[in-house]
């Protein structure tokens, strides 16, 4: 499973460092995505698989199933880890989420996701004011 949140530079050839514990968990080539809240999503090659035989599955007919389609596997690159542990963002994936300086990886069960930091903490502020609200609506639907 992959948790945690891990702050990292990215570099002047847009590489990034993952770390450890997700390099081990998600294996020499991975998928990055456009994320959803302007991140990117990586996946590991297995769970990407299983991510795109469940998109691939949903109706042609339905205009929002297309677009969603079009949306994750448009932009989707796969990435190899490098000797070192980094992977090369490409310019199209850095542009789309606002990759500065400075980033953050978060894992998040099945995914990482990379955030632009101050739009990391802003995004996590507003969360955490809301987590009682939030937890108590999963509740409510039986979740926790």
């Amino acid at each position: 499973m992959l948790i945690g949140e891990y702050k990292h530079i990215l570099d002047d050839k847009n590489r990034i460092s993952l770390p450890a514990k997700f390099r081990s968990e998600m294996g020499k080539k991975i998928v990055i995505t456009p994320g959803l809240d302007n991140c990117l999503f990586v996946f590991a090659l297995k769970e990407w698989q299983k991510i795109s035989e469940k998109l691939s599955s949903s109706s042609l007919l339905q205009s929002d199933n297309r677009s969603f389609n079009r949306f994750m596997f448009g932009g989707a690159t796969e990435v190899e880890i490098d000797t070192i542990g980094r992977v090369l963002i490409p310019d199209f994936l850095r542009d789309r989420a606002n990759l500065k300086n400075k980033v953050v990886l978060i894992g998040v069960q099945n995914r990482v996701e990379i955030w632009n930091e101050k739009a990391w903490q802003e995004y996590k502020e507003v969360v955490e004011k809301q987590a009682d609200t939030l937890a108590e609506k999963l509740g409510q639907i039986g979740v926790l």
